[in-house]
């Protein structure tokens, strides 16, 4: 009973840290090939795997008699939209606008799974996933020379991102409580891999170079990357979060993502050699307080009388 009441909480880990290493090699096969060309890469090779284990029957599948549309729209919000927005967003302002946007969903995601859920927060809770945020902020704020300037549409498509964010979790939990986290993590990969490769094929095709469709996937510098981005970051990381979704409220899940860039950081410094100044020190330590304290005290109104899910 111990080992199941924290395996959330361990996949919870699991995937701020696959997320967090993926900036390090999302970085690297930029080097290589555009932006669009690694999104689709990566859902094509997360998808294609998901058959084949569905092929061999490494994973069991079954949507009879289920709800589609509940993990179709699942899958919509993530990743389909989430990434179109959140690419053409960093495109316009700058990554850390980005990063501060993104540091936002687990106070949306809180406010939503109050309506949509019913869970509660206790305000010191409120107080511990306000700490975190501000964590990433501190790190994000300056953190290149673009600072916080931006277009106008730019911020439009950070904040479409924000909301795609969130209702991907609410809507994970909800589908979860018809499919497996397999079910829905199959979804997704499968729904990234066509979306994003009629995407590229169709621009492919404008810019008459189809015949060079998979030319940068040629290079063995990109070969890594791509195997860590589609298996790893998309297939075990989504798991694993649509784990930690169907067994954990919604708004202590969420507060995990705020790990993400924690664990970038831990990247950056100890393997790609990056600076490492006082402000990402002071911002880590808020965000991993601030992640033990919302979770510490949810722990501590489970054995009390307040209801959680309804």
């Amino acid at each position: 009973m111990t080992e199941n009441r924290f395996l959330p909480y361990m996949t919870a880990l699991g995937y701020s840290m696959i997320f967090g290493m993926s900036f390090m090699f999302t970085k690297i096969g930029l080097g290589y090939m555009s932006t669009i060309q690694l999104i689709a890469y990566r859902f094509l090779v997360a998808g294609l795997t998901m058959q084949i284990l569905r092929a061999l029957k490494l994973i069991k599948l079954d949507f009879k008699g289920k709800d589609l549309k509940l993990v179709i729209i699942t899958a919509m919000f993530q990743p389909v939209l989430y990434f179109f927005f959140e690419v053409e967003g960093v495109n316009l302002t700058s990554t850390s606008q980005a990063g501060l946007m993104v540091s936002l969903v687990p106070v949306t995601t809180a406010i939503g799974a109050r309506i949509l859920f019913k869970e509660r927060l206790k305000y010191i809770q409120i107080m511990f996933i306000i700490l975190s945020v501000s964590g990433v902020v501190v790190i994000n704020a300056f953190n290149n020379s673009q600072g916080l300037s931006g277009s106008t549409l730019g911020m439009a498509f950070l904040t479409m991102s924000l909301f795609a964010g969130t209702m991907f979790s609410l809507s994970s939990k909800r589908a979860s409580r018809e499919f497996t986290p397999v079910e829905i993590t199959y979804t997704m990969m499968t729904m990234g891999a066509i979306v994003f490769n009629a995407t590229l094929l169709v621009r492919s095709a404008f810019e008459g170079t189809m015949a060079t469709y998979f030319e940068p996937l040629g290079n063995p510098e990109v070969i890594v990357p791509i195997l860590y981005l589609g298996l790893l970051s998309s297939i075990v990381a989504f798991f694993f979060l649509n784990f930690t979704i169907s067994r954990i409220p919604v708004s202590q899940s969420a507060i995990f993502g705020n790990l993400v860039t924690v664990f970038a950081i831990l990247a950056g410094v100890f393997i790609l050699n990056e600076p490492f100044g006082l402000k990402d020190v002071i911002g880590a330590i808020m965000i991993v307080t601030g992640v033990w304290g919302t979770l510490y005290f949810g722990q501590k109104k489970k054995k009390g009388q307040n209801v959680i899910i309804s």
